[in-house]
């Protein structure tokens, strides 16, 4: 394991978390523009150790909520409280954020620019190998900026982020502009210092990110709140089982009412089971079986993640 991995968790033990705990809770968040209402009193909490994704298209309120939780922008009503309701100046030492690009200078290498940032911080000034070491640019912190790619500018804002050994990372859209490859760098990332205790909270449009990534996620459409939770949970909705047998009327008649079956339609030589509670595979093989049935098709057919999503959004 990497050093500056190990020191993450060994050095600061206030990481250690309880899965169950809200490390954010969020109460009827409200705020406007003007005429338009950016956010409709927003309530949600965010577990401790959890990839919490803030999802929605753009013009949704995701940017405008983390303004709001890092105290860069007055919320018109509501409340939120971090680590159980300490004060926001002492939560925001311990809360890392990349809201954009830092105004890192072009012409300064890696461990110049984190001195500079460190020092208007005051905070994390010898924290700066362990931090690049982190994002793997150890091997080129005395490179000047202007020659990194665009993912290596993100891992270094990211590093920026992680001075000072933050209980919670706070991401506005991490990969966006990146390629395919500083994607699933930024993701890895995230994955490694989620891993090692620190609860992060990023917003994106990008459904692919959230699958990816997140454990949890709130989804926003238009400043409202859609459903949060559980990722596995919310865009389970609508899960399908294809069954056949070889006496279809028999196993139709078996099937109708069962718990956990909400229609049940044929389809071809099989029968199609929309769900609309938990029911595997195995529950309905075995359910069939001790009604006499031998099932000679079964398989389970998820809703993509894309099209649940756009029944929320629609």
């Amino acid at each position: 394991m990497n050093p500056g991995y190990l020191c993450l968790r060994v050095c600061n033990p206030s990481l250690k978390h309880n899965p169950m705990a809200p490390i954010l809770s969020i109460r009827q968040i409200a705020k406007a523009y003007g005429p338009v209402q950016a956010l409709k009193g927003i309530s949600f909490d965010v577990p401790e150790g959890s990839v919490f994704g803030v999802l929605g298209p753009n013009g949704s309120g995701k940017t405008t909520l983390l303004g709001i939780l890092l105290d860069v922008l007055q919320a018109d009503g509501g409340s939120f409280a971090w680590f159980g309701g300490i004060d926001h100046q002492a939560a925001r030492r311990q809360i890392g954020s990349l809201l954009e690009t830092p105004n890192f200078y072009h012409y300064l290498s890696a461990v110049r620019n984190l001195e500079i940032n460190a020092a208007i911080k005051g905070r994390g000034q010898d924290d700066i190998g362990r931090v690049l070491d982190i994002v793997k640019l150890s091997h080129r912190k005395d490179s000047k900026f202007s020659t990194y790619s665009l993912g290596m500018k993100q891992r270094l804002a990211i590093a920026n982020a992680l001075l000072g050994r933050p209980r919670v990372l706070l991401l506005d859209e991490p990969t966006n502009g990146l390629d395919p490859e500083g994607i699933a760098e930024i993701r890895e990332l995230i994955r490694t210092l989620n891993a090692e205790g620190i609860t992060v909270i990023m917003a994106s449009h990008l459904l692919d990110e959230v699958e990816k990534v997140c454990t949890h996620a709130a989804i926003l459409k238009e400043g409202a709140l859609l459903l949060s939770g559980d990722v596995a949970e919310i865009f389970r909705d609508g899960d399908m089982l294809e069954v056949g047998a070889a006496d279809l009327a028999r196993l139709q008649q078996v099937l109708q009412g069962l718990k956990g079956v909400q229609a049940l339609t044929h389809k071809g030589k099989v029968l199609s089971l929309v769900l609309d509670e938990p029911l595997t595979a195995g529950d309905l093989n075995r359910y069939c079986f001790e009604q006499g049935i031998v099932l000679s098709h079964l398989s389970l057919k998820q809703k993509s993640l894309e099209a649940r999503f756009m029944e929320l959004t629609r």
